[in-house]
């Protein structure tokens, strides 16, 4: 089984990249895919948005894998795994993994650590997707090095589009000196209201910039009070409010992300 491993990062923080992690995994378990989740934050909000309410009181986390990757130690990384009831499997982070990220810092092969401690788990799954902490750290270059592809959340903003540039610099520079295989599977319009002019100009504006050299996803989430709750609750989308315009974006969504994987699986295969 070929697993895809897909980041979702942008180092602007409060674009989504969270709440889309988690429905676009469940939207693939509901497709019939096994998923893991990898919470890559310290702060743990995949963590808490699926359920887990005291990420720090976990023994055993993303970080519990890392440093026994990183000293040597023998550890079965999937004894961190927690199961959600939505189909989709999670590996947490909590605060701990600040810690361990400025011991990366002095490792050996220190933006490889990430993509060995999953390489075990890869057997089992068909999609692993990394939640990406909001900024261009160790943490989220081991992500980009581990990761076949990239999604990009981008608010429907001038400040979030703006930052994309910086974000694109990171991308090509991983994909040049570690991961020459990574590309990006598209930019992710989110929190869009549509009510608005504004939102409309600067989805325009992103796709007139980006959409000659980068896929834009047809798909566009909008934004939603109720999709905002859902962190709340531990639950998706589609368990919170299945049949609202957010769940039908999100369905759409994962419909996109497959057809994108089963065209890149014809590619590899007419190359052989």
């Amino acid at each position: 089984m070929k697993t895809t491993i897909t980041a979702l990062c942008n180092q602007k923080g409060g674009v989504g990249k969270t709440t889309s992690c988690l429905n676009l995994g469940v939207g693939l378990a509901q497709e019939g895919k096994k998923v893991l989740l990898v919470d890559c934050d310290p702060q743990g909000s995949l963590t808490i948005s699926t359920g887990c309410a005291q990420p720090d009181s976990l023994q055993d986390t993303l970080s519990t894998g890392l440093l026994a990757k990183m000293t040597d130690t023998p550890y079965d990384v999937s004894r961190a795994i927690l199961r959600h009831s939505e189909g989709v499997d999670i590996l947490p982070a909590n605060i701990e993994l600040s810690g361990v990220e400025v011991t990366m810092v002095n490792a050996m092969s220190r933006e490889k650590i990430l993509k060995q401690t999953l390489e075990p788990l890869k057997e089992k799954y068909d999609h692993i997707l990394l939640d990406c902490m909001p900024s261009l750290s160790m943490l989220t270059v081991n992500a980009l090095t581990a990761a076949n592809s990239v999604v990009i959340p981008v608010q429907a903003q001038y400040l979030s589009a703006k930052g994309l540039e910086q974000l694109l610099g990171t991308i090509a520079k991983v994909r040049r000196q570690i991961n020459p295989k990574l590309t990006i599977d598209g930019i992710l319009l989110t929190m869009v209201d549509n009510r608005t002019n504004y939102a409309k100009e600067i989805s325009g504006i992103i796709r007139e910039t980006y959409g000659h050299r980068l896929r834009i996803f047809n798909t566009e989430i909008p934004r939603s009070v109720r999709a905002e709750e859902m962190s709340a609750e531990g639950k998706s989308i589609f368990a919170h409010d299945p049949k609202g315009k957010v769940a039908v974006a999100y369905r759409e969504l994962t419909k996109e992300v497959c057809a994108i994987e089963r065209k890149k699986q014809h590619q590899l295969e007419a190359a052989r």
